[in-house]
């Protein structure tokens, strides 16, 4: 339905812009294609592991491999569409690292939020058993953490912000305004990770990574971004019971909400102030 929406929203855009690769609905049809082949590899593993009781979907090895393989695919596949220089497309200008501290903060205020705001739609919505256990293989270390760190907080940010702030984000700023841009790929962003208990956190991620990029032009700095906050979920998951022992989470909750809500929009206007220099020199 939402895809369909889109799609709806792409031709009414049409109209009045001319056309670069790719436009929203050729950003679906991306994605659609990245998942596809991605499931070519993970569908016959997930039956193996299914009547064998193995686990070869979660085997480290095999999802680089596979994240090598279909990211490079889906790179040169879209890079070559667009048919424009390659630091167009994944522009590496000079910011200022004061801003990779302030996402930090954001991350801590924000991750505090989300998380209210994902107990009620858990409450609303309950997820089947199934999901968080998979959510479990995912984050968790069991005893591999090395392996669990670079899967979550090194390839993916790399992988995904290639994709989203690289050939997506750069190519819908070629189509529409910057506003709809970071909107319309921050939206894709959270419906790739087809997890709707997690849908407000991937999208509000990916509408701060898109704003950090089109502000700074600089992709490296939202895959900084994106590491710092999957590590942040990784150490919260992995040892929990020694960060809830910090005095500010024994506060009451209204109190903790306030405080994370306080640092988040004052972190959000460091972002901004520290990003203005670098904005203006880069749009000259």
């Amino acid at each position: 339905m939402v895809l369909f929406v889109l799609a709806i929203f792409d031709n009414i855009m049409s109209e009045t812009v001319q056309k670069y690769y790719p436009s929203i609905l050729q950003s679906i049809h991306l994605i659609i294609l990245y998942i596809f082949i991605q499931t070519l590899v993970d569908f016959p593993l997930a039956l193996i592991d299914y009547y064998k009781d193995t686990e070869y979907m979660y085997n480290p090895l095999k999802k680089v491999l596979l994240n090598v393989v279909s990211t490079v695919f889906i790179l040169v596949y879209g890079y070559k569409k667009m048919k424009i220089p390659f630091h167009k497309v994944f522009p590496l200008k000079f910011f200022n690292p004061l801003i990779v501290i302030s996402v930090v903060i954001f991350f801590w205020g924000m991750h505090n939020i989300l998380n209210e705001v994902n107990l009620w739609i858990e409450k609303v919505i309950p997820p089947p058993s199934w999901f968080w256990e998979m959510f479990d293989n995912i984050f968790e270390s069991n005893g591999n953490w090395f392996g669990t760190f670079m899967k979550v907080a090194i390839i993916a940010p790399v992988v995904e912000e290639l994709i989203f702030r690289g050939i997506i984000l750069q190519g819908l700023r070629r189509n529409y305004s910057a506003f709809i841009s970071v909107f319309m790929s921050a939206l894709l962003f959270a419906l790739f990770h087809l997890n709707p208990w997690q849908f407000p956190a991937t999208f509000i991620l990916g509408l701060l990574l898109g704003w950090i990029t089109v502000m700074n032009n600089n992709i490296l700095l939202a895959i900084i971004g994106h590491s710092i906050n999957n590590l942040m979920v990784l150490l919260s998951i992995n040892y929990w019971d020694e960060i809830s022992t910090m005095q500010i989470f024994s506060s009451e909750n209204n109190t903790v909400m306030l405080i994370s809500a306080v640092v988040a929009i004052i972190s959000l206007v460091l972002i901004y102030v520290f990003s203005m220099p670098w904005f203006r020199m880069n749009r000259k």
